[in-house]
């Protein structure tokens, strides 16, 4: 007699609670009918729940978000790069203090002890009623170059999946891998390690509407912001062994509605407002509008803020970060963070002049395009890129001349430049990755920079 398993999954949340109220509503009933006709259920979330870019995220370092997960009872859950380098380490070792699941991680180690942290286990057994031994699996996106800048040490699913499989090896009839590695590497996964069964992906927002085979292995996932929620069944036979896979999404917009659901969702959003207008940052004596199309003076306070955190004298910065002015009188972090949502950090990069020269030349390529380019991802949480505007340089557009603070560059001496780790990520400036020796300043995302600048200059009245 065959035994029928569900695995019902979300990813990629990042704090879009508008979706949740009939998220919950679906994952619950789904369960309890499932349940109801003999079918073993489990619930799973593939990281990047968390985004600070929701006040009450913002405000509760991701608190509020693991109290909504609780409401689920997920049988596991783990962690994308929201989680891990959204949060300092200490936050994300405190994140899920009050979780009522269980987080499953392999490839991230405490730098410092070199032991997986805490709040992770390696792995999960799930054993059905019906005797079926179910390993699961997690890894993350295991980003090399900003993980060790958070305290934490990253490792390739390629060298800790080999390990696991042989140290678990016999003691499972079905392994799940949940994964938050991206659409690419799922893929490489199902070819090389067609003994998987299912592969549960998140990371690059990928949708598998109905999943996708690959090499016996079935692929799953389910999008972005929880605008589709993943449904996997498995058929298992009396050896415990998959006979069928399917998979299937369901869009979240299709779902029912309650008439409570805005009530909670705007609840939600005033709270963290609220608690994120508690905390005062300065008194600031004019207000300052956001230009994303051309030169701004709040553009200007942003670059003066930057490079102060560098210690240099050279910065750019896009017009399209600002989403809103930055208010007279006293700011709250509530206005930093509608003013600044972005997961960015400021970044110094050192650059020989001839280097600099042709890194400001590539920018200026790039100008009238990215004027009005609709930006997405890398941490940028706005409309569209805006205009570049630099502090201390100067371009002459017709001798294709680069001026530091109005003097020639000199192509043999060396520069240092403040900027942000987006520039970085994003493939239009190619001198930073090429040339650039680059030190990304971790320890505060933008708007804290901005705020802390703003602080030391406007202090709050008492």
């Amino acid at each position: 007699m065959s035994e029928r398993i569900t695995i019902l999954h979300t990813n990629d949340l990042h704090s879009h609670f508008e979706n949740w109220p009939r998220i919950r509503r679906y994952l619950l009933t789904q369960r309890q009918q499932q349940v109801a006709v003999g079918t073993s259920v489990l619930t799973v979330d593939l990281g990047d729940a968390v985004d600070r870019a929701h006040p009450l995220s913002e405000a509760t370092r991701g608190q509020a978000n693991v109290k909504l997960l609780n409401q689920i009872g997920y049988d596991a859950v783990t962690i994308g790069n929201n989680e891990g380098l959204g949060l300092t380490q200490s936050e994300l070792n405190h994140l899920y203090d009050q979780a009522n699941f269980d987080v499953i991680l392999d490839n991230i180690t405490d730098t410092q002890t070199n032991r997986r942290p805490s709040w992770a286990q390696p792995a999960k057994f799930i054993t059905t009623p019906a005797g079926t031994r179910i390993l699961l699996l997690a890894f993350t996106a295991p980003f090399i170059l900003t993980y060790p800048l958070n305290g934490w040490t990253p490792a390739s699913v390629k060298d800790r999946l080999p390990q696991l499989l042989a140290q678990y090896a016999g003691q499972y009839d079905v392994l799940v891998v949940m994964s938050h590695l991206g659409i690419n590497v799922d893929r490489w996964l199902a070819k090389h390690y067609p003994s998987i069964d299912v592969i549960i992906g998140s990371h690059t927002h990928h949708l598998l509407v109905n999943g996708e085979a690959d090499h016996g292995v079935l692929v799953a996932a389910a999008g972005k912001y929880g605008e589709y929620v993943g449904q996997i069944n498995l058929t298992i036979d009396d050896q415990h062994r998959v006979t069928k896979a399917v998979a299937q999404t369901v869009a979240t917009a299709k779902l029912p509605s309650a008439p409570q659901d805005n009530a909670e969702i705007n609840a939600l959003q005033v709270e963290g407002e609220r608690l994120l207008s508690q905390q005062l940052v300065a008194t600031v004596p004019t207000q300052l509008q956001p230009h994303w199309h051309h030169a701004s003076d709040l553009t200007a306070l942003g670059l003066q803020a930057i490079t102060s955190y560098a210690d240099t004298d050279l910065g750019m910065l896009n017009g399209g970060l600002f989403m809103r002015d930055l208010p007279a009188g006293v700011v709250t972090q509530n206005d930093l963070h509608t003013m600044l949502p972005h997961a960015m950090h400021v970044i110094r990069v050192t650059l020989s002049g001839q280097d600099l020269w042709r890194l400001i030349y590539e920018m200026e390529l790039a100008r009238p395009f990215l004027n009005k380019f609709p930006m997405r991802g890398m941490g940028f949480r706005g409309q569209v890129f805006g205009y570049i505007q630099y502090q201390g340089l100067r371009w002459d557009t017709v001798a294709h001349e680069l001026y530091v603070h109005d003097a020639p560059v000199d192509r043999q001496a060396t520069y240092q430049m403040a900027l942000l780790d987006h520039h970085l990520f994003i493939p239009f400036f190619p001198t930073l990755n090429i040339s650039g020796q680059t030190e990304i300043l971790f320890k505060a995302f933008l708007r804290t920079v901005v705020g802390d600048y703003l602080a030391t200059q406007w202090p709050v009245t008492k």
